[in-house]
């Protein structure tokens, strides 16, 4: 093979190549169950934001570590109204169909799951460095 027909072949391989990369990234379908994904990796994690907020409430008081366990309650507290706000509001845009079963969005729709999947990358971050910041505290602090 000639080398300029090896330089265009490989181009059209490129090319074809990141069309079907970007067709399966733009997928709706794949796109609700990627922001369904990250919604059940953190849903799990409130049950054990619950008994933080327990252990963190029991230890405070107006000492400056006791104003820390305050502070790390509250954005304990603040993530899971985030989590429940947000469940709420993504339940009020989009109906089990579309959620579930992969129904076709409409346009408008396709820019509200955008919209969710940068808030639930978001929520997942808070929730995670809520929780860290929680078990750090309380652990450096056994001792």
């Amino acid at each position: 093979m000639k080398p300029k027909n090896l330089v265009i072949a490989c181009l059209g391989l490129v090319l074809i190549v990141s069309c079907r990369e970007e067709k399966k990234s733009s997928d709706p379908d794949s796109q609700m169950k990627k922001v369904m994904a990250i919604h059940d990796e953190v849903m799990p994690k409130i049950g054990s934001m619950g008994k933080l907020v327990g252990e963190l409430s029991s230890k405070e008081d107006s000492s400056a570590l006791g104003l820390q366990y305050k502070s790390a309650r509250r954005g304990l507290q603040e993530a899971h109204k985030a989590m429940m706000d947000w469940m709420q509001g993504f339940g009020n845009r989009f109906d089990s169909d579309e959620i579930l079963n992969g129904k076709k969005l409409s346009e408008q729709k396709q820019v509200w799951l955008n919209e969710e999947e940068e808030k639930v990358k978001a929520l997942r971050d808070q929730i995670n460095s809520s929780i860290e910041t929680a078990e750090t505290l309380l652990e450096s602090n056994r001792k």
